[in-house]
């Protein structure tokens, strides 16, 4: 089983520390929130949460080690994940525009919640940097005389992930809540179509760099 004590506060500590840092997911969560509303962002929260039970797994089975060995198979994840971002960006900015009466310019064409969430589990998995972190950072709090490293390992992935969910979900509905105070204004209607498309486009540029 885990370790006690000290080192499990450790990486408690060091796990929120990690997901309250603005990263690519976050900000993916942010840019859905203001595009799409405050339950958009929580969707998305909760699929970069499945994404990253994604890289759990791979990790318990050390698959990440293959990932890292490899850089032709990590560079294709890596610019996999960038064209996939770009592409939400350039999607969300380009947008239809549904007219809404009373309202200048409209309000864009919303995706289903079911699109939010696979989104959100697509954007994390090719997230080239989860797969790094989890190689480097769960390891240093296994205990190896324990034994069941591969148990250790989804542990310790899942208090991970559940930190980082409870981070996102309240990141959404904070930005969820400027995003609808934002609709109740007219001349922000186009900020707030084309704020989040920015973001994410930003994001794939990061990437790919």
């Amino acid at each position: 089983m885990l370790q006690t004590g000290a080192p499990l506060l450790l990486f408690l500590a060091a796990a929120l520390a990690l997901n309250v840092s603005p990263g690519p997911d976050m900000l993916y969560v942010i840019s859905r929130s203001l595009e799409q509303g405050r339950k958009a962002g929580i969707v998305s929260a909760l699929g970069i949460g499945v994404g990253t039970l994604v890289y759990t797994l791979v990790t318990a089975l050390g698959l990440s080690a293959l990932l890292f060995s490899l850089p032709i198979l990590f560079n294709a994840i890596r610019y996999a994940g960038a064209l996939y971002l770009a592409y939400l960006g350039v999607r969300m900015l380009f947008a239809k525009v549904v007219k809404t009466r009373g309202v200048t310019g409209g309000k864009p064409v919303h995706m289903s919640l079911g699109s939010v969430f696979r989104q959100g589990v697509t954007t994390n998995v090719l997230n080239h940097k989860v797969s790094l972190f989890f190689l480097a950072f769960l390891p240093q709090f296994v205990d190896q005389s324990r034994g069941q490293i591969a148990l250790q390992l989804v542990l310790l992935g899942l208090m991970f992930d559940t930190s980082g969910t409870s981070v996102n979900v309240l990141v959404a509905t904070l930005a969820g809540r400027v995003g609808d105070s934002l609709k109740k204004r007219s001349a922000f209607s186009r900020i707030q179509r084309t704020l989040p498309a920015l973001i994410l486009i930003g994001l794939a540029i990061l990437v790919a760099l």
